[in-house]
Parts: structure tokens; C-alpha cells; sequence
């Protein structure tokens, strides 16, 4: 392993792991270092396919593309998308192998040692610097042994630490001290120095605690990093982007927020665009009448319909379809707009469910699932989308459904790559369903969209503005990069990767 490491681990979940592993990538790619992520265990809802046509959690896409590269399903080798508050899909190299319990898959990981070496072997050959991210926090003692995924990863690529404690949900010295207080001696010799994460305010203010931290860990502390206002994908568990109540914007979209919802990064572009707010909605409540509705992906498609419909958003729904507003469902909504789910293999329990029925379409759950990346075009689009007619797509998909039109007529065509072209999707009047995630990132797709329902609401479509998501992500890269640069002691950040253990 030719590369070296440095690997950071929080106090607990949502301390902002993810994206300083992110800013530290551009940071290090800034200053011409070859580097690359890497989590050996991921668990969310929010995936991607690489170009292998591999799944890997979608935080390690974005941490890829943030140091300039291409993202491999090596950045993530194990990957946990869960079914149930108790079971996950278990998904080893890009490939699903079962779903498991958590008592079960307790008992199983120890075994992924091997898999997970091999995938930071392949990546330390090929790069200057591997960054490393853990999960959770190292101090969850019930889950120490046959540790995987923070000091047990961390020994495994003789890592040295950086742990990171989140002060803006207060008792950050709690959480550090008492971080280290949890650990082993072995396992405290790893921890080279702390991160105080998401301030705001005066850090001067801040010094005394800083100098009791430095005291009773018997490390340094790394830098107070403020609290970075960037849009950059989140992992789906806490991500605050979920609990979004845009209001007051010209156009008003509303996205099911779904008990199991996946990929919700799919609305990126949208939320960025002039003009447009997004709601998570969860409620009948909360719907009210936007001037779009969408179904997102969903890891449990039949449970989350079933919760649609005890909820009584599903009644809501199909007032406001059989109105004229807008409906369009993706992946898992796409599959409930239609009339019939079925379950033969088992896959998600078995049986059959009636679908919403604002599509002419019938799924099938089979045991294979599709991860490819997809491009081409909408094809003629009726009703108040048309604007989309003829208009590029690119994306992913990942389904293990598969989707017979019964009437109506598809919605786009698409291609994998090296593939030849196939209908995808459905229409009929103004509902739309799609397999394919990140269809509204082009900024040709993002204006006639909102151009589309500024028009139906008697407003300028030429208010609408083309956005470059490509570019805005960028964007923002670099602004995460600059707050992580100017907060962080990065002269004593390279001297630990250096030095490592």
C-alpha cells in the first residue's frame, strides 16, 4: 500500500464526517495531492452507480467528485441500505448479496475483512493519499467487536485519526473528552489530534474550552470549523435538507417525504434553480396545493405505499392529479403511480398491492437489480410538461423492478452505456413516472421544467433560468474547501498524514 492515510471519525452520527472528508479532498487535490475517500461501511438510502455500473453510497460520490475523480465502487466496498428498522440490504462491491437482520449481519461482517483490504489495496496504488471516513462513533461499545468501519479500519490501514465532535448540538467537550475516555489505550494512540465542527459565532470565546480539550485528551486541537453554509449532498438520515419548508418562491414543488426515501438528491437542482421552492411534505397537512408533486425513490416501495395511503396523502394525491396538477413519480414513485405491484420473488415480503392507478403500468419485483448509468432524451411529452419534449437526459438507475406499460406511452428513451435505446417511463395527461435518478440535473431539463409550470400558473416563462448543476457543485466544492482551509491547521494536518503512526 503505497499511499497514506488519515481517517476521521466523529463523536456520533451527523457531526459532518462526510463533508469535511469532502473539503479536506478538494483542499488536498488544490494543492496537487492525488487523494481519494474511502468508508469501508456506508448505511443510506442515498446511492449512486459508478461507471463499473457498481452502487456505492452516494456521500463517497460526492467526496469523489470533490477531489476530481471518477468515482469506483473500491471508494465503498460495503454498502447497508436498509429495508426495515431492523434489516438492510447488504451490498458488498457494488452488488447486492441478501437482506439481512442486524443481529445477523452482526455476526457476518467480520468476514468482509478480506473484501474490504482488497478495495484499500486497489485504491492505495493508485493514489498519494486515501482519506478515510468513519461511521457513527468509535466510542459505541456494543458494537466494538469485530469493529469494521472506525478503529478497527483505522488499524487495519494503520490510519492515524482525526476526531471530530459537532458543537452545534451543544456539549462538544463532553462528547470529545468523553469519546477518548471510551477508548482503548491502543485505540487513543490512533486519535492524533480533535475537530471542533459547525460553530458560529466568536471563536475567542471558544479558547478556554479549546485549551480543557487539549488538556484532557492530550492531543491538539485541529481547528474550529464554522458552520458552512454549502449545498452539497447529504447522507440521508439527518440530513437537514429533508425538513425543508421552502414557501414564497413563484413555483412550489412538493416532494413526498416517504418513510423509507432514497436518493433524494435527485431534487438538488431543483431546490438550487431561481425561482423554484421545494417542501419535504409528510402530511395532507403539510401538501396544501403546490404546483408540482413528486414521488422520490424509496428502498420499500409496497410498505411506503401502504403509508401513503393510511396517511391519507395518497386520496390527496389523486385529488389534486384529477385536478390537472402535475404528478411525477421516480423509481419507487414511479412504480406506486401505476396499477398493480407484484411481489412473486419475495423481494420486498411477497403478495401484490394495488398501485395509485394515475398510470397504465404494472411492476413486477424481480431478484435482479438494474445499476446502470443511462443517458438520451424525453420523448414527445404531453400535457402541461411538453416543454420537455426532446430534451437530453443523464442519470442512473437503480431498481429491482420492472415496469410493463398496459397504455399510454412512454416518457423518454435511454440508452446504458455501450447499449442500444429502449422506452423508459410512462405518461398519460399530466402524470409522469421515470426510472432514471438525477433527471432534473441538466440545466436544459431544469428550465423547461420550471419554464413549463411558471406558464401554467399565467407567469414569464422566460423567467426561468438555465442552471449548470455541474458547475454549481463546483462551486460550491471550492467554497467548502475554502471555509475547511481557513478553519482548519492544515500545516499540522499534512505533518500527521505524513508521519501517520
Amino acid at each position: 500500500m503505497a499511499a497514506k492515510a488519515l481517517m476521521v471519525q466523529g463523536t456520533m452520527s451527523g457531526v459532518g464526517k462526510s463533508l469535511l472528508v469532502a473539503g479536506l479532498c478538494r483542499v488536498l487535490a488544490q494543492d496537487g495531492v492525488r487523494v481519494a475517500p474511502f468508508k469501508s461501511q456506508n448505511m443510506a438510502l442515498n446511492s449512486a452507480i459508478t461507471a463499473e455500473g457498481l452502487e456505492i453510497g452516494r456521500a463517497q460520490v460526492m467526496q469523489a467528485e470533490a477531489a476530481g475523480i471518477e468515482p469506483v465502487s473500491a471508494m465503498n466496498p460495503i454498502l447497508l441500505k436498509p429495508t426495515t428498522d431492523t434489516g438492510s440490504q447488504v451490498i458488498v462491491r457494488g452488488k447486492p448479496i441478501g437482506t439481512m437482520q442486524a443481529r445477523d449481519y452482526f455476526s457476518f461482517k467480520h468476514t468482509l475483512r478480506g473484501q474490504i483490504m482488497d478495495a484499500y489495496r486497489e485504491l492505495a496504488a493508485d493514489y498519494d493519499v486515501i482519506l478515510i471516513e468513519g461511521a457513527g462513533s468509535p466510542a459505541e461499545v456494543n458494537l466494538k467487536r469485530d469493529d469494521i468501519v472506525n478503529m478497527g479500519m483505522a488499524k487495519m490501514a494503520a490510519s492515524p485519526v482525526l476526531l471530530v465532535g459537532d458543537i452545534d448540538r451543544g456539549g462538544v467537550f463532553a462528547q470529545l473528552i468523553g469519546t477518548m475516555m471510551l477508548l482503548d489505550e491502543d485505540e487513543r494512540a490512533l486519535v492524533k489530534a480533535s475537530v471542533v465542527n459547525k460553530f458560529r459565532g466568536d471563536v475567542t470565546i471558544l479558547e478556554p474550552g479549546l485549551d480543557v480539550l487539549r488538556d484532557k485528551m492530550g492531543v491538539p486541537v485541529a481547528g474550529v470549523v464554522p458552520y458552512l453554509y454549502v449545498d452539497i449532498d447529504d447522507e440521508d438520515s439527518l440530513s437537514e435538507r429533508l425538513g425543508a419548508r421552502q414557501s414564497g418562491a413563484a413555483v412550489d414543488v412538493a416532494v413526498v417525504h416517504l418513510p423509507k426515501i432514497s436518493n433524494f438528491t435527485d431534487f438538488i437542482a431543483l431546490e438550487a434553480a431561481p425561482g423554484v421552492g421545494v417542501r419535504y411534505v409528510g402530511s395532507v397537512r403539510e401538501l396544501g396545493r403546490p404546483d408540482l408533486v413528486i414521488l422520490p425513490g424509496t428502498k420499500a416501495t409496497m410498505a411506503d405505499l401502504r403509508w401513503l395511503r393510511t396517511s391519507g396523502l395518497e386520496a390527496a394525491i389523486l385529488k389534486l392529479a384529477h385536478a390537472g396538477t402535475p404528478v411525477m413519480g421516480i423509481c419507487g414513485g414511479y412504480q406506486m403511480l401505476g396499477e398493480r405491484i407484484l411481489d412473486p420473488s419475495g423481494v420486498e415480503g411477497g403478495g401484490e398491492l394495488a398501485g395509485m392507478g394515475l398510470l397504465p403500468v404494472r411492476t413486477t419485483f424481480g431478484s435482479e437489480k438494474r445499476t446502470v448509468r443511462s443517458e438520451g432524451a424525453f420523448m414527445q411529452v404531453d400535457g402541461m410538461l411538453a416543454g420537455l419534449s426532446a430534451q437530453p437526459v443523464d442519470g442512473y438507475e437503480i431498481h429491482m423492478g420492472t415496469s410493463e406499460l398496459m397504455g399510454g406511452s412512454p416518457l423518454m428513451e435511454l440508452s446504458a452505456q455501450g447499449g442500444t435505446g429502449r422506452a423508459d417511463g410512462c405518461q398519460r395527461g399530466n402524470v409522469y413516472g421515470c426510472y432514471l435518478h438525477g433527471v432534473f440535473d441538466r440545466p436544459e431539463v431544469n428550465q423547461a421544467l420550471v419554464a413549463a409550470l411558471l406558464e401554467a400558473k399565467g407567469l414569464d416563462a422566460s423567467a426561468a433560468v438555465a442552471l449548470d448543476m455541474a458547475a454549481y457543485k463546483q462551486g460550491q466544492y471550492d467554497a467548502l474547501a475554502a471555509g475547511v482551509r481557513g478553519s482548519l491547521d492544515m500545516e499540522l494536518v499534512y505533518r500527521i498524514i505524513e508521519e501517520g503512526l
